[in-house]
């Protein structure tokens, strides 16, 4: 029987940019090849298929849309435009700091790629260092990006069943 809203199932998965290169995967030995397991401080204890409901909002709708009609042992590719992932860019979550006021809240002295962890909850990576200013961005780093995802179907338990 084929997916729909309201199952609750578990997928394999590869995802890369339009480039080829991999963001993030379920499968270690990817991970491994690629040198994200290293990137992302895990171990092959963090790897294993991607479970969710469908129709909860806990993956980006663009998987969820991909994965309705599947059957278990269903492969496929799915390009997810950013609109159906994280998003455009948005430049209003670009936000520009006083370096003082920076230090003085992060406890650290800004440095470009340096993630950090706002009040709000929100995470962003700052992205410009001046004499007097700190650029930081919260958009998701994902946001922007046209994705791509090798998907394979490993489980489905019918809405209802639990």
């Amino acid at each position: 029987m084929s997916i729909q809203e309201g199952d609750r199932v578990a997928v394999e998965y590869v995802g890369r940019f339009e480039d080829g290169s991999v963001f993030g995967t379920s499968k270690y030995a990817v991970a491994a090849e690629r040198g994200l397991d290293e990137a992302q401080d895990r171990d092959a204890d963090d790897y294993g298929p991607l479970a969710f409901t469908v129709g909860d909002g806990d993956v980006i709708d663009g998987l969820d849309e991909a994965v309705r009609g599947m059957t278990v042992g269903e492969s496929a590719t799915v390009t997810v435009p950013p609109e159906s992932a994280y998003g455009e860019v948005r430049s209003e979550r670009i936000r520009e700091y006083d370096r003082e006021t920076f230090e003085g809240m992060v406890g650290e002295a800004p440095e470009v790629g340096l993630h950090v962890h706002a009040q709000n909850g929100l995470h962003g990576d700052v992205v410009a260092v001046r004499e007097e200013t700190v650029e930081v961005d919260f958009n998701h780093e994902l946001a922007g990006q046209t994705l791509v995802f090798d998907v394979e179907v490993v489980d489905r338990r019918p809405s209802g069943s639990d």
